[in-house]
């Protein structure tokens, strides 16, 4: 074949390049204007550096390379010896080097500066752009200082390197490692969600420590350096900590059962672990390990509801770049109106989505010092955490379908994004657990309830209808008789209030148009693609473009 002929069959392909070679961060106005009304854009040069990364055809590969070859667990070494040992592909550990390297685990405890949370955010909304396995040990890092600051021997011990900005897979003792890494071991197979059933025991050895035995039914990133975990003791379900090594070199009575076959998060391991014997730290009050982890839990579902609008840019990015450069029909597929439809709809999905983190994040930053904020972060958490979760594999289907074959293909990032989409509505607290613990904030601390509404009507003087909706609520809420019934009908229903209020502030007025009559006034079908006749498809659809 001559050079004029292979020219014309490759023009002839119809085939989209390759999306790479962007900023994600720098070509992304939305959440660069996000992060900085939030308090955060001092970590635009940070932002910017990373974002060079997702944008980049190496992060694709890796992202990749981690997802296909999947993690193989070693129980014993050729000589019969116990080792338990989850071996992973190389690019699995690079990633992880680049993310703890990058802070997305430390920079909201490290800086000392106004909109931490919020700057974090933004690298972490970033990162979930790419690649999603990796994020489950970034965030329990993340969140586990907050539990462990519970403990000042273990504070002192571990805290400089779970905060240190590297990543080293050694399995040794935290006293010989540059940094460190911590995963959870909760849930058991009799009880799952409800940990009150937990039946693993504790045994006291004096000064603190303790000797755990029994059955984890999940334990993420089981290759962590620590474990936070539940024991029961004399008083009841009390937390703990178990480091994966020992002082004297020696492995921790930790026994990997078997890896999960799970439906995403492929390149992260998933187990379930026996204690046998298990030398453990106590953290806070006998009996009181629940309430003791409660603060990591609301962090963890932080990461989730940032995680989840983070994965619904990255999805956007891939269809709109697909469309704008497949024809069909006699035009590009961006040019037909009913395309224009399902991708400004995407488009309205991923703005809500963002301002709602960032919003959080917000909320997080001002807790210790405003007590609204503080108010506002414990009931919005499991309300956005449960919306986005929910509304995440939707959304990627309909951003896989827009790529038609080539999405359901596994060299095209969608199918791992849907695959990995439902775990972010599974863990931390499966929908109806949010759901309750939105009704136990609420009937804890009643002015939660004030604060979001307050929230929410600040977007809604200039709309009549936001503002009915928003009375709409006001009435369920007024209703007390089987209101745990219509727990998720509520929370769907102050998570899209607080949506919409947050558009109609700060989005340009055909997106609020559009999230407005179809969101709020219900002129919208119940698919994505079906706002209404007089959306502004195009300039929405503009506004996302990466820029």
């Amino acid at each position: 074949m001559n050079d004029r002929a292979a020219a014309t069959l490759e023009q002839g392909s119809n085939q989209p390049p390759l999306l790479v070679g962007y900023n994600a961060w720098q070509q992304d106005p939305i959440l660069r204007a996000a992060v900085e009304r939030e308090g955060g854009g001092w970590v635009g040069e940070r932002a910017h550096t990373l974002g060079e990364l997702i944008g980049g055809e190496r992060m694709q590969l890796l992202a990749d390379q981690a997802n296909r070859n999947l993690p193989q667990l070693r129980t014993h070494d050729r000589f019969g010896e116990r080792i338990d040992a989850v071996d992973y592909h190389p690019a699995y550990h690079e990633l992880m080097a680049l993310a703890f390297g990058a802070g997305l685990h430390s920079l909201a405890w490290k800086t000392g500066r106004d909109g931490a949370f919020v700057a974090r955010a933004a690298l972490n909304y970033l990162w979930n752009q790419a690649e999603n396995g990796t994020s489950c040990p970034v965030t329990m890092t993340f969140a586990a200082l907050q539990v462990i600051r519970n403990d000042a021997q273990l504070t002192a011990e571990w805290e400089p390197k779970l905060l240190a900005d590297a990543y080293d897979a050694r399995p040794l003792h935290v006293s010989q490692k540059r940094a460190a890494t911590v995963g959870m071991a909760m849930t058991e197979k009799q009880g799952g969600s409800d940990l009150r059933s937990n039946q693993t025991s504790a045994k006291a050895l004096g000064d603190g420590a303790y000797a755990l035995d029994g059955h984890k039914w999940f334990c993420s990133a089981p290759m962590s350096d620590g474990f936070l975990t539940l024991a029961r003791t004399g008083a009841g379900v009390t937390c703990f900590f178990a480091p994966r090594s020992l002082a004297d070199g020696s492995r921790n009575g930790i026994r990997i059962q078997r890896l999960k076959d799970k439906c995403g998060n492929r390149s992260n391991a998933s187990s379930e672990i026996e204690y046998h014997g298990a030398w453990a730290r106590r953290i806070g009050e006998e009996g009181r390990g629940i309430a003791t982890l409660i603060e990591m839990a609301h962090l963890t579902r932080f990461d989730i509801v940032v995680a989840s609008a983070g994965m619904m840019r990255g999805a956007l990015n891939q269809a709109l770049h697909h469309c704008e450069h497949r024809h069909a029909f006699g035009k590009r597929l961006a040019q037909q109106p009913l395309m224009q439809n399902v991708l400004a709809d995407l488009a309205l999905e991923t703005e809500a989505a963002t301002l709602l983190a960032m919003r959080l994040a917000r909320a997080l930053d001002r807790s210790s010092h405003d007590p609204q904020e503080r108010l506002l972060s414990r009931i919005l958490t499991p309300v956005a955490k449960y919306w986005l979760a929910k509304r995440s594999p939707a959304f990627m289907f309909e951003a896989m379908e827009c790529l038609g074959g080539n999405g359901y293909v596994e060299e095209a990032p969608l199918a791992r994004f849907y695959r990995e989409a439902p775990v972010n509505s599974i863990w931390e607290g499966s929908g109806n657990v949010a759901c309750l613990d939105v009704l136990r904030s609420m009937q804890k601390q009643p002015d939660s309830v004030a604060v979001l509404l307050a929230e929410i009507r600040a977007g809604a003087s200039g709309d009549r209808h936001l503002a009915r909706f928003v009375d709409a609520i006001e009435a369920q809420l007024a209703d007390a008789g089987g209101i745990e019934q219509r727990a998720r009908r509520i929370v769907e229903m102050a998570a899209l209030a607080l949506q919409a209020s947050l558009m109609a502030q700060h989005a340009a007025p055909a997106a609020v148009d559009a999230f407005l009559s179809s969101r709020v006034q219900g002129d919208w079908g119940h698919a994505f693609g079906t706002l209404p006749g007089n959306a502004r498809c195009e300039e929405i659809i503009a506004r996302s473009r990466l820029g």
